[in-house]
């Protein structure tokens, strides 16, 4: 770029040409994998290592651009480049379950470059992304711990990258690399779209505004994946009535789906089940827990019976928990009797409780921690291999350091100590009214609870001229419900519908 410092370090990139097979159609395109540095008062400040996927076109500049990322915070952008979007993907099993080792890659039928090119952009302190200062070179950047004869010994050194810790600093990167990357590549005219999971699909509600407001990128689309919206919602506490509301259904999902509720329906009717916790949330559940106290002790203990047996739990848990049950509490309970704990992630995934005889659940999640090894050994291979890309950096494909030093101060904003994003997507969708959102979760996922988003959508007071430019689907599965076979393509179907609906003219 011609506004940028001759002097920036970058790291030589990869290019490399392909083809993939989707349906009928052979898709040829050139990915290169490279670094992009990102600037502060005109200097080099840190490089943004991302993968590009353009499909071979006579009009390159007419279609679809989508840049992708993941959440975390710390998480790089693996998890939707090799489980769902990219050109190659993992292997699972058909319900998505974790393969033996080692990992197997296969071409994936369901790549988004059928209707998109991509983008996956590693955050700052993920992935290959470094921070770095200007007498540092990139060739020595991994190796070289900033010295300072100021500093004690016994003081551990800081991460370099936790400047962009904080939640405005990422945006504004993310924000600055998409404005770069769009004129490197000469994509100012093309649909933009923009795609990100978890607190990835923060991002996604926080960008649309701030790329429109802040950095005059219009957008054609936004992706939810799994989101965490507003943080209150994360937060269950005696005196917090939504999140156990939002819960309760993923709980009765994923109790129906391992044999253990009473079904408020027919016997395997896994929608009529969710659809009555949900009513049950909403009418009842936080009708009692807001009453508290004063709740007559014959309603008190119908709702705790009715509840009892929508997730599947004794009811005598329900009493003693007052009808607060956390996540850790039903994955412990839910199969103890069978000495198995369900993922946090993925409710319909278990595994064997190490520790069956302790008063807490004290082992791993099953979900998360299990998934490591696939996905880091799938972007390793597919990168170094595949890509060519060359360089002694380690992959941080979930960055912990990143997660507990992450900083939320918002100057202020903040609604009532907890961080939101729902106000800046309506802002969003106020400043464009042609931007589609669509929002999508996995009905086993206790983390990120489906009926969470459903719930803020119907508070968000959307103009009825762009109340239908939102979508909320959902899916059998997890966090990452494309591990399941029919999940992908159900969800793969969705989006092919929802870019030409929002690229039409």
């Amino acid at each position: 770029m011609s506004d940028a410092p001759k002097s920036a370090p970058v790291r030589p990139s990869s290019t490399t040409d392909h083809s993939l097979t989707i349906g009928d159609r052979t898709v040829r395109y050139t990915a290169t994998a490279e670094w992009q540095p990102l600037f502060q008062r005109e200097k080099p400040v840190a490089e943004m290592f991302h993968v590009s996927y353009l499909v071979e076109s006579t009009e390159p500049a007419q279609r679809p651009l989508t840049f992708v990322f993941n959440g975390g915070p710390g998480a790089a952008s693996a998890y939707l480049h090799m489980g769902a979007l990219g050109p190659k993907r993992i292997a699972f099993g058909p319900n998505g379950s974790l393969p033996k080792p080692p990992v197997k890659l296969v071409d994936n039928a369901e790549s988004w470059l059928s209707f998109t090119d991509l983008v996956f952009i590693d955050p700052i302190g993920t992935g290959f992304s470094r921070s770095f200062t200007p007498e540092h070179s990139p060739a020595n950047n991994a190796e070289n711990v900033e010295k300072s004869s100021e500093k004690s010994s016994s003081e551990p050194d800081k991460p370099k990258e936790t400047e962009f810790w904080e939640v405005e600093r990422d945006l504004n990167a993310l924000g600055e690399f998409i404005q770069r990357f769009l004129s490197r590549r000469k994509r100012w005219l093309s649909p933009v779209f923009i795609a990100g999971e978890s607190y990835g699909g923060f991002r996604v509600a926080r960008l649309a505004r701030k790329l429109q407001q802040d950095f005059g990128v219009g957008l054609s689309g936004a992706i939810l994946i799994s989101p965490a919206l507003e943080f209150s919602f994360l937060d269950s506490n005696d005196y917090n009535l939504t999140a156990w509301a939002t819960l309760l259904p993923s709980f009765a999902a994923s109790a129906a789906y391992h044999g253990r509720a009473q079904w408020a329906g027919e016997p395997g009717d896994l929608q009529a089940h969710r659809t009555a916790a949900e009513q049950f949330a909403r009418k009842t559940l936080i009708p009692m827990l807001a009453l508290g106290d004063t709740m007559p002790s014959e309603e008190r203990q119908a709702a705790f019976q009715q509840l009892a047996g929508l997730i599947g739990l004794p009811v005598t848990l329900v009493e003693q928990q007052a009808g607060r049950i956390n996540i850790e509490r039903f994955a412990r309970e839910l199969l103890r009797d069978q000495q198995r704990i369900v993922g946090l992630y993925d409710a319909s995934v278990t595994a064997i409780d190490p520790f069956p005889d302790r008063l807490t659940y004290q082992g791993i999640d099953p979900t998360l921690d299990g998934l490591d090894r696939l996905f880091t050994g799938a972007i390793n291979s597919h990168l170094r291999d595949t890509l060519g890309v060359e360089t002694d950096l380690t992959y941080q494909l979930l960055n912990l350091e990143t997660f507990k030093a992450w900083k939320y101060d918002l100057r202020g904003d903040f609604k009532q100590g907890f961080i939101g994003s729902v106000d800046d997507l309506r802002v969003g969708m106020t400043l464009n009214p042609h931007m589609r959102v669509y929002i999508t979760h996995g009905f086993f996922d206790l983390v990120t609870p489906y009926f969470a988003s459903n719930h803020l959508a119907d508070l968000m007071k959307l103009d009825p001229d762009i109340r239908p430019n939102l979508s909320l689907k959902h899916f059998p599965g997890g966090h990452m419900f494309y591990t399941w076979d029919e999940s992908r393509q159900q969800w793969f179907k969705e989006m092919q519908a929802l870019y030409a609906k929002a690229i039409a003219y």
